[in-house]
């Protein structure tokens, strides 16, 4: 009877574990449901890592339905990507790659045949997701999918994009260089764990008023710490970039790479942040249009954009200044003023220096959006 009552036991907690898994999927879908999909993107959480991508329902509606409805379902959990080309594109999304006994032979074969092609004019630039079919058949689009790292303008036209990688390229690119077999796939499967859909994110203050920018940045750099108020009405373009990325701790790392005493210290280029160069954030950074102002002046702890020779060129790169420059005024966006850390700048312009690049190493060590004043 124990022996019994203890299978019965068994088969109660199986059903039980069975029927949360169930409720937890139904959720999911009814979730991803619920997610207009222009608001939708793609959650990719790999054995390597994470990453987004967002949707291109204006270019082909049916192929982000079908995506959206299948990753609601669990369809893509414990599959693969399977074929790679070195920094070029990462193929995955087969379902017989979730049993790991399925032949080699047989990858890439699986979820194919399910929809007609929907050709469109998004380029297979970096980033851009698309459609895999079979060669040479028409309207064998499928549930497959492949990720371009480069860029890939032989199969425009050829093959459907429907989304576009927003977060964690880096990860697509450790993807496309896992080890290949001479048979052409990987010599093993990077797994995809879960593909989820979520409501895309937004910056910060993406949304914000001019009022609501009026923020004040605290920032802590290897020769001291500055605090930075926002001046939204001088340029609240730039003003919103910067506390976007601010807030996402995407300046966190970044060297100050040139110093000219008497004129500015500059830094903000992700090409200069360590231990890595891409960041989460990425997906905020924009080419900013000029905002500029004759009656701004660039005098000493004035914080501007830097740009070249375009007019419309900021992005992420800023200076402080360290002295009057007056001929900088109406030609860059000044967008900020150090109100406190003044001693900072004495700091930096102390540094020995080969030519305009500093001897050491100097960085932003932190820097955090304040919290707004209180009734703003």
């Amino acid at each position: 009877m124990a022996r019994w009552r203890g299978v019965a036991m068994m088969r109660c907690f199986l059903l039980t574990a069975l029927a949360v898994a169930l409720a937890c999927a139904q959720q999911a879908i009814r979730a991803a449901a619920d997610i207009p999909v222009g608001d939708a993107e793609a959650v990719v959480t790999t054995s390597l890592g994470e990453f987004r991508f967002e949707f291109q329902p204006d270019k082909a509606p049916r192929h982000v339905r079908q995506f959206m409805e299948r990753a609601g379902q669990g369809y893509y959990d414990g599959s693969a990507f399977f074929r790679v080309v070195l920094n070029g594109i990462i193929q995955g999304g087969d379902p017989l790659l979730k049993d790991p006994k399925t032949p080699r032979k047989r990858w890439g074969t699986g979820g194919l045949q399910l929809l007609k092609s929907a050709f469109n004019d998004l380029k297979h630039e970096r980033g851009v997701v698309s459609t895999v079919r079979i060669p040479d058949q028409p309207d064998s689009d499928g549930a497959q999918f492949f990720v371009c790292v480069s860029p890939q303008p032989a199969l425009d036209g050829q093959f459907t994009g429907f989304g576009r990688v927003t977060e964690g390229m880096e990860v697509v690119e450790a993807i496309s260089q896992v080890p290949q077999a001479s048979d052409g796939f990987t010599e093993t499967p990077v797994r995809i764990e879960r593909i989820r859909v979520e409501k895309r994110r937004t910056a910060p203050f993406a949304d914000a008023d001019v009022d609501a920018l009026r923020r004040t940045v605290a920032m802590d750099t290897t020769v001291g710490s500055i605090r930075i108020v926002m001046e939204p009405d001088w340029a609240p373009e730039h003003a919103r970039q910067f506390l976007n990325l601010v807030a996402e701790g995407w300046y966190n790392g970044v060297g100050f790479h040139r110093i000219v005493p008497g004129f500015v210290v500059q830094g903000g280029m992700g090409y200069y942040r360590e231990p890595t160069k891409t960041h989460k954030a990425d997906r905020w950074v924009r080419t900013l249009p000029g905002e500029f102002r004759e009656d701004v002046q660039h005098a000493r702890g004035m914080v501007s954009m830097a740009r070249d020779e375009d007019p419309n060129s900021a992005t992420t790169s800023f200076f402080l200044m360290l002295d009057k420059a007056p001929y900088l005024n109406g030609k860059y966006s000044a967008f900020g003023r150090i109100v406190e850390g003044l001693e900072t700048l004495e700091a930096f312009e102390r540094e020995v220096l080969d030519g305009e690049t500093p001897k050491r190493r100097l960085e932003i060590v932190r820097a955090v959006v304040e919290p707004a004043p209180a009734g703003r």
